[in-house]
């Protein structure tokens, strides 16, 4: 089996069996903490997030690399995925976007958006140190290099995280940057198509029920699926050259969701707008947009772009 075929079939697998659970378990009393209602009013479960996760989780497992390629991926989605998941349960709409948690930082509060800035930023640090170890003449990475490697794992998550406001956005996304970032390598590269393979199968299984609307990633499976796909790219090549240009673009892009609606934009560029839309369901004629109340690291600032509600008031 190919180094695409094996992580790819078995993050397919995992995630699609994960969501039927998950499904069942959204049903339940204790599946209520995950309940939303999305940009439509239509109620959703955020346990797609959780799924995703354990779906590439279970690729990353398999997948054809070196032993400390695997476990510094596997530990960079891990953290992302799990602090995440806090703040999907937890969050509060206080502070929004990443300015707003920086804020907060500032001020001596620590809100659970900020809680995931640092962590996903630690996470990714040691993540892409342990994924990278040494370099090919058996010398350690530079400090810069350490610090690029893990900003890239922690940009690539919050970018996810940053799409994820309309049904299919997010997993569209991760399965087209898969697919480039896993393509046939380079001279001095390295393959990442196994890891960016493992991302784009647990997207695959679970893009149906997201543009169905029955599911959305939330900060967990969103940040874990960026955060697999920033170490793709790490696997990808060493080069100091195209690992600063990847952050300089997810540095822009971070700023700019800041100032600008990614939706206004998607919804203004023919092209991306049709495929932005592509398998899902038309909005019904003269039905608002329900006002923002979303996951306070979920959306940029902008009001109209958010994607879920809570059901409840988040706890503290």
């Amino acid at each position: 089996m190919s180094a695409r075929a094996l992580p790819a079939a078995t993050a397919a697998a995992t995630a699609g069996l994960a969501w039927a659970g998950a499904r069942r378990l959204a049903a339940r009393p204790a599946g209520e903490r995950w309940a939303r209602t999305n940009h439509r009013g239509r109620p959703l479960t955020l346990l797609e997030g959780p799924a995703l996760a354990v779906g590439a989780l279970a690729a990353v497992a398999v997948a054809p690399l070196p032993a400390r390629a695997r476990a510094g991926a596997a530990l960079a989605t891990a953290v992302a995925g799990a602090l995440g998941a806090v703040d999907d349960l937890a969050g509060s709409a206080d502070a929004r976007g990443l300015r707003g948690h920086l804020g907060a930082l500032a001020r001596g509060r620590l809100t659970t958006g900020g809680l995931k800035v640092v962590g996903i930023g630690l996470g990714g640090l040691v993540g892409a140190a342990v994924l990278d170890g040494r370099g090919p003449d058996h010398d350690a990475p530079s400090a810069l290099d350490r610090l690029v490697a893990g900003a890239v794992v922690a940009g690539s998550a919050n970018l996810v995280n940053l799409l994820d406001l309309r049904p299919g956005r997010a997993l569209k996304a991760v399965l087209l940057l898969g697919h480039l970032v896993g393509g046939a390598g380079v001279p001095g590269s390295r393959p990442g198509a196994p890891l960016a393979s493992a991302g784009a199968g647990a997207a695959a299984a679970l893009l149906l029920p997201d543009l169905r609307e029955r599911g959305m990633l939330g900060d967990c499976g969103a940040n874990a699926a960026g955060a697999l796909l920033g170490c793709a790219v790490l696997t990808r090549t060493r080069s100091r050259a195209a690992r600063a240009a990847v952050l300089t673009a997810l540095l822009a892009l971070t700023g700019a969701s800041e100032r600008v609606s990614f939706t206004r934009v998607i919804e203004s560029t023919p092209g991306l707008r049709q495929l932005d839309r592509l398998g899902r369901a038309a909005p019904p004629a003269g039905r608002p947009t329900a006002p923002h109340a979303g996951s306070p690291t979920a959306a940029p600032t902008a009001p109209p772009t958010a994607r879920a509600a809570p059901a409840t008031t988040p706890g503290p």
